[in-house]
């Protein structure tokens, strides 16, 4: 649930089911015209409606009708809705907090990156690009303004996930550690280049094996009769790693001799007649010092990832008391995980 699709980011940082855990009613009051106050932000029946039709208008847009009032969907919808506005007006507050700035060049700044993502080329957005933008927040009933208000909480949230994992580090302990207990994904299998011809039934296989016994062109009886689209018009040629293929064709592949032509051979897809092009490449393990900056940035990602977790959960907590819904409005208590990668 988004406002618009022109922002997936926020369906990822802004959404997480996480951020309604243990909500409830707060002693402050909730005016007439107001679904919610959050800290010292209270959202409007306006502003949450205007979400919904909003929602509905992108919905209708991509030829999908609008969940009606009463249903599951329905409910889904407003929650989403709620919670997205909720977390919004937290984010806000708690961005003050941690001293953050949001100015109008960095929200100009990320819209024309997002301009030029989806309506650019070359990562530019030149008049056509701002038209083809334009017409497209038209169509999902949005105005810039309210695109802007968007960005604005995008950039929000990218500011308070820099500043919380800004210390997130990996020691050296931590990646030998992890290679370890994963080594066995660092291995790559033998492998041998081959080629094949698939067909159904076995007639026909066995012509083809005398043909190609009395010499007759691999490449071009495969390209012409092999029904194995992967590797036809190569002229059955495939490069098999050992253990990833049907047993019957892995057995076959790494027993023959170089160039040897197989009988046909049955397996659950028809008939295989096989030739190996190369000797066969033993199995190697990656080392560590080949992987280790992958691992690295794995391990930070997730190190930030976890942190930014703990720090909405936080976030959650310090709003509990501090939040009020208006009746029929509020969040059901339950838990989940909020992605917060920016």
């Amino acid at each position: 649930m988004t406002r618009h699709n022109l922002l997936p980011l926020l369906a990822v940082a802004l959404l997480g089911a996480a951020l309604a855990a243990g909500r409830g009613s707060g002693k402050k009051s909730v005016g007439a015209n107001d679904v919610a106050v959050v800290g010292d932000r209270s959202i409007s029946k306006q502003e949450f409606q205007k979400l919904l039709d909003q929602a509905c208008a992108t919905t209708k847009s991509q030829g999908q009708q609008c969940p009606q009032a009463g249903t599951e969907k329905y409910a889904a919808l407003r929650k989403q809705a709620m919670q997205y506005l909720v977390q919004r007006a937290e984010f806000e507050q708690k961005a003050d907090d941690l001293g953050l700035k949001i100015t109008d060049a960095d929200v100009e700044a990320q819209l024309l990156k997002i301009k030029a993502q989806y309506f650019g080329k070359g990562g530019k957005c030149d008049a056509n690009c701002e038209q083809k933008y334009r017409a497209q927040i038209a169509k999902q009933n949005l105005t810039d303004e309210q695109v802007r208000e968007d960005v604005r909480a995008n950039v929000i949230q990218n500011k308070i996930y820099e500043k919380v994992t800004a210390d997130v580090e990996v020691s050296d302990k931590e990646i030998e550690d992890y290679y370890k207990k994963n080594k066995q994904q660092y291995v790559q299998p033998a492998s041998r280049d081959v080629r094949h011809i698939l067909v159904k039934k076995k007639s026909l296989a066995d012509q083809l094996h005398q043909r190609l016994l009395s010499g007759a062109d691999f490449a071009a009886l495969a390209k012409k009769y092999s029904e194995d689209p992967s590797s036809k018009t190569q002229g059955g040629k495939l490069t098999v790693s050992k253990g990833r293929q049907v047993p019957e064709f892995d057995k076959a592949a790494f027993s023959l001799k170089t160039r040897e032509i197989s009988e046909p051979i049955k397996t659950q897809y028809g008939w295989h007649i096989i030739q190996p092009l190369s000797a066969i490449k033993k199995e190697r393990t990656t080392p560590l010092k080949e992987v280790r900056p992958a691992i690295r940035q794995q391990l930070v990602q997730q190190n930030k990832q976890d942190k930014m977790r703990k720090w909405v959960d936080e976030t959650t907590k310090d709003f509990e008391s501090k939040t009020t819904f208006q009746v029929g409005y509020a969040l059901p208590a339950t838990t989940g995980t909020t992605p917060t990668t920016p």
